[in-house]
C-alpha cells in the first residue's frame, strides 16, 4: 500500500526530466555509502541526493514521494544491487524520466551468503576491495550520463581507488593483530568483510532481515560461540541489540557496535571503516 501511495504522488508531480543544478549533474543514490562513492567520483560536477538517510534500515526503507520527485529529475540513479533495494521494483518505472541510467553497482561481484533475502546477501561495500569495484561502476555510469567530463571522473575515481587500496592495506595491519578469528552478529553484515580478511562471522542472531530473533536464533546463536570461546557479538545501531546482549551475556562476550550504513551529518566511508575495526579490534585482541 506504501508503494501505491507513493506511485499516486509522484504521478500527481508530473513526469519529470532529467536536470542539473547549476552545472551539476544531479545524482540519486540509495544508500550513505553509495552517496560517498558518487561525491568522490563526481567532484564538484555532480549533485548527490541520498535517498536512505543514515540511521534508517534499508532492509525495511519506504520510499517517500520527495524522494520519487529527486528521482523524476536525476540523471543517474545509483543502487547497490543483490536485493537490498526491494522497493526499486516498479518504481524507477513510474519515474516518469526515460532517460534515467539506473546502476547496480554490485553486479559482477560474486555473491556471498544466499541465506540472506532476494538474491543473496548484499553488504558488499564493507569489503573495500568490493567498494573499488563499485567506485569504477559508479564511474562508468557517470561516463554514460556525461562524457564531456570523462576525464573528470576518471580521475576522480582513480584518486579515491588509490585511497580504498591504502584502507584495505589498513585494515589487513589491524587483522593481523586479534587473537580471536571468529564472532557472532546480530544481522549478517559482515560476511564480505570476513571473507576478505581471513575471519569467521560463525552465527546470526536475527535470522531475516527485520523480523525479531526466536528463542530457537538466540539458543543456537549462544551454543555457537560458547563452542568457539567468541569473544565478540557484533549489531548495529539500525535495531535493538536486546538479542544481542542476551547472547553476550551467556557466553562473556562484549556487544560491539558496529555501523555498517554512516551516522549522520557528516558521513565518511574510509573513517566509518577505521572506526569499525578499531572497535573490533578492541573486543578481539
Amino acid at each position: 500500500m506504501a508503494v501505491v501511495a507513493v506511485l499516486i504522488s509522484i504521478a500527481l508531480v508530473g513526469c519529470g526530466k532529467p536536470a542539473a543544478k547549476g552545472n551539476r549533474m544531479v545524482v540519486a543514490a540509495s544508500i550513505a555509502p553509495l552517496a560517498n562513492f558518487s561525491r568522490e567520483v563526481g567532484g564538484d560536477r555532480v549533485t548527490v541526493k541520498l535517498l536512505v538517510p543514515p540511521g534508517s534500515n534499508p532492509h525495511t526503507y519506504q520510499i517517500t514521494p520527495d524522494e520519487m520527485e529527486a528521482l523524476s529529475t536525476a540523471s543517474v540513479l545509483v543502487l547497490n544491487g543483490i536485493g537490498l533495494e526491494f522497493w526499486a521494483k516498479g518504481i524507477v518505472d513510474a519515474t516518469g524520466n526515460p532517460k534515467l541510467i539506473v546502476i547496480q553497482t554490485a553486479d559482477g561481484i560474486p555473491v556471498l551468503d544466499h541465506s540472506e533475502g532476494e538474491g543473496g546477501n548484499p553488504h558488499v561495500w564493507l569489503d573495500p576491495i568490493d567498494a573499488i569495484h563499485q567506485v569504477n561502476a559508479i564511474r562508468d555510469a557517470f561516463i554514460k550520463a556525461d562524457p564531456a567530463h570523462r576525464d573528470d571522473y576518471t580521475r576522480n575515481a582513480a584518486r579515491y581507488v588509490a585511497k580504498l587500496k591504502q584502507l584495505d592495506a589498513y585494515i589487513r595491519s589491524q587483522v593481523a593483530t586479534f587473537r580471536s578469528r571468529s564472532f557472532v552478529t546480530f544481522h549478517p553484515t559482515w560476511v564480505y568483510f570476513a571473507n576478505r580478511y581471513g575471519l569467521d562471522e560463525a552465527a546470526t542472531i536475527e535470522s531475516s532481515p527485520g523480523k525479531e530473533p526466536s528463542p530457537a536464533d538466540i539458543s543456537n546463536a549462544i551454543a555457537v560461540a560458547k563452542k568457539l570461546h567468541v569473544k565478540a557479538i557484533f549489531a548495529e545501531p539500525q535495531v535493538y541489540p536486546k538479542a544481542a546482549n542476551v547472547v553476550a551475556e551467556e557466553v562473556g562476550a562484549k556487544v560491539v557496535m558496529l555501523n555498517a550504513f554512516g551516522k549522520p551529518p557528516r558521513y565518511d566511508y574510509i573513517k566509518m571503516m577505521r572506526s569499525n575495526v578499531q572497535a573490533m579490534g578492541e573486543a578481539m585482541r
